[in-house]
């Protein structure tokens, strides 16, 4: 998954049209085809954007080039999770993010851990964010710290979520977010795909990744 600092400048010289062809060949590659049909599909050039020209290296998903992650090793995101996927995102995780799966994102989301202190502005009070699996947060949503919302939350566009629903089941919207209506757990579709990935970290590889190279 990681691209080393020779193989980023051989990337650097090669053509983008060689390397679309080639990379897809190889196992440690094989992202690219297994998330392709996946609602966070790996394109070449987003990998290429971000791992080998340098925009969220670090990030162990695939982050938009309009997109910003802070600390991404605080960052748990559970299979085809992706935060930072769409453009516009903000995730600023100086206190711990964890995402379940098949959560979805949209474009200019904010989701914060850390607040600056009242009494002293040079400081953050960080406080863990936790949202379920199957959750959906809409357009220009902003999840605030300390927040906890369980499995199949729909956050409506625009919403300001300041406080935990942690039943999950559930349309939130408004400013701050309200319930508005709630699901019916039989109803909802707990899909999966034939290929699981936890960004670019096949799933039965993420465990041991996670315990390496992760905070949370």
């Amino acid at each position: 998954m990681e691209v080393g600092r020779l193989e980023r400048y051989l990337y650097l010289i090669i053509p983008n049209a060689l390397l679309r062809r080639v990379l897809p060949l190889f196992a440690k590659y094989g992202f690219f085809n297994e998330t392709a049909d996946t609602q966070t599909p790996i394109s070449f050039n987003m990998w290429y954007n971000q791992k080998v020209k340098g925009h969220c290296r670090e990030a162990y998903w695939p982050v938009h080039k309009n997109s910003v992650v802070t600390d991404p090793q605080n960052v748990y995101c559970g299979i085809e999770t992706s935060p930072g996927f769409s453009p516009g995102n903000y995730i600023q995780a100086k206190g711990k993010i964890y995402i379940g799966d098949y959560t979805q994102i949209a474009a200019n989301v904010g989701i914060i851990s850390a607040n600056h202190v009242l009494e002293d502005n040079r400081k953050h009070d960080h406080k863990e964010v936790h949202i379920g699996k199957y959750c959906w947060i809409g357009m220009g949503a902003l999840i605030m710290p300390g927040v906890v919302l369980g499995d199949y939350t729909v956050v409506g566009a625009g919403s300001v979520v300041t406080k935990s629903f942690p039943n999950g089941y559930c349309v939130l919207a408004g400013n701050p977010a309200q319930l508005i209506k709630e699901l019916e757990k039989e109803k909802c579709v707990f899909h999966k795909s034939t290929h699981e990935y936890n960004g670019y970290v096949e799933h039965t590889q993420f465990e041991n990744y996670r315990k390496i190279n992760l905070n949370v």
